[in-house]
C-alpha cells in the first residue's frame, strides 16, 4: 500500500509539472504570437495603468512612489510637481489612442476605459476638494508639465470635448497660471509657446509675441542637417526628439491656420523634421539599442518621440516606410522595458535598461519617465493603415549590418 501511494504521489508530481509546463508553454506561445500593435498596446497598458487608474480613483498621491532621482536638487519639491509631470507626460502619450475610433472589440473596450479614466483623472486634478487636487503655481516646472497636458489635449481633442465647461474653464485658467513663470533660455521657450497654441486652439486669447519669440529663437539655433543646439549650447542628447521637433511641428500645424507670417520658416521646418526622423531611423541598434548619451536618458523610448510623432502624423520622409519604422520601434520597445527592474510595484524605475539609479539627473522624480509614453503615438493610427497592416520590414541598422547594399546617407544644412 504504502509503494502504490507513493508512485501515485509520483504520477501526481509528473502530471503536475507537466501541466504546469504545458501552460507556461501556452502563454509563452501566446506572447510570442502577439501581433505588433497587440504587443504595444500591452506595453502602453502596464506602463500608465498605474497613473491614471489610481488619479480617476482620487489615489493617485496615495499609491504613487516619492521617488527622486539620487542627484536630485530639492526632493520636497521635486515631489510636489510630480502629479502634474506624469499625469502631462503620461497623456501626451496616449492621446493620439483616445481620439481614435474603433479597431478590435478588446482594444475599443481598453479605450473605453481609459476615456473614463482620463476625464475623471482630469476632473480631479481640477477638483480643489479631491484629493488629486493639483495646482499650477508651485514652480517653473510645472510650466513645463502643463505644456504636456495642453500638448496632449491638442492631440486628443475628445479630451477636451468631454470635459464639461466648468473644467474646461479650470484647465484654462490653470494653464494660464504657468504664464508667471520665465521660462528657461533653452528648449522650454516652447512649452510657453505650445500653451499659447493650446489656447489659440481652443478658441481662447492667446498672446502671440510668446509663439513668435520662441520661434524666432529656435530659428536662430538652428544648427544644420536637421538638428538645434538647445540653447546657446549644441549637446549631443535627445532633445531635438524629447521636445524640439514634435513641438515645433505641432506649433506649425497650429499657427500655420492662423496666420502666414510664417509660411518660409514652417517650410523649413517640414523639412527639418523629415531629415532629423532619417537620423532617428538610423540610432535604432540591430536589437533596438541606441547610443546611450546625454541627458534625460531615463526618458527610454521617448528618444524617439521625434520619429514615433511623424509616424503618427503620417508625415515620414520618402526614405522610410512605415513597416521598418514600426519594427525598428517595436525593437526599442522590447529593448527599453525587458529589462525584470524596469518596474518596481508596478511603477516606472529611473534608468535606461531597468533600474539604475546613476542615471537619473537633478529634476527627475517618479513622474519623470512617463515621458516613455511617447513612444507609443502611433497607436494613433487604425489597425488597417499601413504602419501596422503591412509586412514587417528590416530597419536600415539590420540591412547594414546583415552586409545588405544600401544607400550611403550625407548631411543636409536645410537653413
Amino acid at each position: 500500500m504504502k509503494v502504490k501511494n507513493i508512485l501515485v504521489a509520483a504520477l501526481m508530481v509528473v502530471w503536475v509539472s507537466g501541466a504546469v509546463f504545458a501552460q507556461k508553454k501556452n502563454r509563452n506561445t501566446k506572447a510570442t504570437s502577439l501581433t505588433d500593435r497587440q504587443f504595444w498596446l500591452q506595453q502602453m497598458d502596464k506602463m500608465v495603468r498605474p497613473v491614471l487608474y489610481n488619479l480617476a480613483k482620487d489615489s493617485l498621491r496615495i499609491a504613487m512612489p516619492k521617488v527622486t532621482s539620487i542627484h536630485i536638487d530639492n526632493k520636497e519639491h521635486r515631489i510636489k510637481v510630480q502629479y502634474v509631470e506624469v499625469l502631462g507626460r503620461v497623456l501626451s502619450g496616449i492621446a493620439p489612442w483616445l481620439q481614435l475610433e474603433g479597431g478590435s472589440a478588446e482594444e475599443v473596450a481598453l479605450r473605453k476605459q481609459y476615456r473614463e479614466w482620463a476625464i475623471k483623472g482630469l476632473k480631479n486634478a481640477l477638483d480643489s476638494n479631491a484629493r488629486d487636487f493639483m495646482t499650477f503655481d508651485i514652480g517653473g516646472q510645472q510650466l513645463v508639465d502643463a505644456s504636456y497636458i495642453a500638448l496632449a489635449l491638442v492631440r486628443a481633442p475628445w479630451l477636451w470635448e468631454n470635459l464639461d465647461k466648468k473644467n474646461q474653464e479650470l484647465m484654462m485658467q490653470s494653464i494660464v497660471t504657468t504664464r508667471r513663470f520665465k521660462p528657461v533660455f533653452s528648449n522650454w521657450l516652447l512649452f510657453s509657446a505650445m500653451n499659447e497654441a493650446f489656447l489659440a486652439r481652443f478658441g481662447y486669447s492667446w498672446d502671440p509675441m510668446r509663439v513668435d519669440y520662441a520661434l524666432q529663437q529656435m530659428e536662430q539655433w538652428y544648427t544644420g542637417d536637421g538638428m538645434y543646439t538647445d540653447g546657446t549650447n549644441f549637446a549631443f542628447d535627445y532633445y531635438n526628439s524629447y521636445v524640439i521637433h514634435p513641438y515645433l511641428a505641432i506649433l506649425a500645424n497650429i499657427i500655420g491656420t492662423r496666420t502666414n507670417s510664417y509660411k518660409d520658416m514652417f517650410e523649413k521646418i517640414k523639412k527639418r523634421n523629415e531629415r532629423y526622423a532619417v537620423i532617428q531611423e538610423r540610432l535604432i541598434n540591430t536589437d533596438g539599442s541606441y547610443p546611450a548619451t546625454g541627458r534625460s536618458i531615463i526618458y527610454r523610448g521617448a528618444a524617439f518621440h521625434h520619429l514615433a510623432d511623424m509616424t503618427w502624423r503620417k508625415a515620414l520622409p520618402k526614405q522610410l516606410s512605415p513597416a521598418q519604422v514600426r519594427c525598428a520601434l517595436t525593437a526599442v520597445i522590447r529593448k527599453t522595458l525587458e529589462s525584470p527592474s524596469t518596474y518596481k510595484n508596478g511603477w516606472l524605475t529611473i534608468g535606461l535598461y531597468g533600474d539604475q539609479p546613476n542615471l537619473g539627473d537633478f529634476y527627475n522624480n517618479q513622474g519623470s519617465p512617463y515621458i516613455a509614453s511617447n513612444i507609443f503615438l502611433p497607436l494613433g493610427l487604425p489597425a488597417s493603415d499601413p504602419f501596422w497592416a503591412n509586412p514587417a520590414e528590416k530597419w536600415s541598422a539590420q540591412k547594414i549590418w546583415s552586409g545588405e547594399n544600401f544607400e550611403n546617407d550625407h548631411s543636409v544644412s536645410l537653413k
